[in-house]
């Protein structure tokens, strides 16, 4: 297997959001917000090619929406979606698999565009997009503190162009080679891809761990669900990879694509960052 960054740009999201109950004066040693309280986050997407399968892991907000909504996440920095699989030689019929972790449109708003005569179309045509069941349930009947993350136009024509399936949550693998483990704080049926590659272990980590700067257990984002959860997961899931030496592949933080953590007397803490073809 193959696995390639694809970058699809960066927004802006409030940094007491982002931490949750943690004080400024603490995560903004590794997150600085601008004046506004803001902070800049990538939205870091994972490209995956072993034999004929192509797999894209989540595809960025996209460009569908109207100028008031990019107005509240003030999009920067050059890179897109198109543009990333271009420059690695990839078009978007070369796409076989569109694996999407959650449904949350900083995830998936990618995978459908707005067509030339009106309707939505599939960014991906030829692709497979897979969900699981019981998060797509979660995300169709959206509870109203997650109601404005789940957008119908992200979601809903996956299923109207039939290219909708859904992953078996007991076997949790897409193929040998990629599995995944689901966890519930962040949304119900969060899916993280997991990865053998170059004698590594490579966990796409999604809104599990979305920085380096939310490793220690209290940081947790007040987007989450069930906060208590997500710290639960993440200590059971930091330990693991701290004994086990997985690479963590982070989806959001605007520095750092990919890390390492370690044990100490203090508990699980960063240990190396580094770009994903250092491996």
């Amino acid at each position: 297997m193959e696995l390639y960054t694809v970058n699809t740009g960066f927004f802006k999201l409030d940094g007491g959001a982002m931490f949750g109950v943690v004080p400024k004066t603490l995560w903004s040693r590794t997150n600085p917000a601008d004046e506004n309280n803001l902070c800049s986050w990538a939205m870091r997407c994972l490209l995956a090619v072993d034999g004929d399968r192509v797999v894209l892991i989540d595809n960025g907000i996209g460009d569908k929406q109207d100028a008031k909504f990019f107005s509240h996440y003030y999009l920067n920095g050059d890179a897109s979606l198109g543009l990333s699989l271009k420059n690695l030689g990839v078009h978007p019929t070369d796409i076989t698999d569109m694996f999407l972790t959650h449904l949350h449109f900083d995830h998936c708003g990618g995978g459908i565009r707005y067509g030339s005569h009106g309707q939505y179309e599939l960014t991906f045509p030829r692709a497979t997009y897979w969900s699981n069941e019981e998060h797509w349930e979660w995300a169709t009947k959206p509870n109203p503190r997650e109601k404005a993350s789940f957008l119908e136009e992200n979601i809903l024509p996956m299923q109207d162009h039939g290219v909708l399936k859904f992953v078996d949550l007991e076997k949790k693998s897409l193929f040998p080679g990629f599995e995944f483990i689901t966890v519930d704080g962040h949304t119900d049926k969060q899916m993280l891809p997991k990865m053998a590659y170059k004698g590594h272990t490579v966990v796409f980590m999604a809104d599990l761990l979305p920085s380096v700067g939310h490793i220690p257990l209290p940081y947790v984002m007040g987007y989450d669900t069930r906060p208590l959860i997500t710290m639960s997961e993440k200590q059971a899931f930091l330990e693991e990879a701290a004994r086990e030496q997985y690479v963590l592949f982070l989806e959001h933080d605007p520095i750092n694509e990919c890390c390492t953590v370690k044990m100490t007397e203090k508990g699980v803490r960063l240990d190396k960052t580094f770009r994903l073809d250092e491996i």
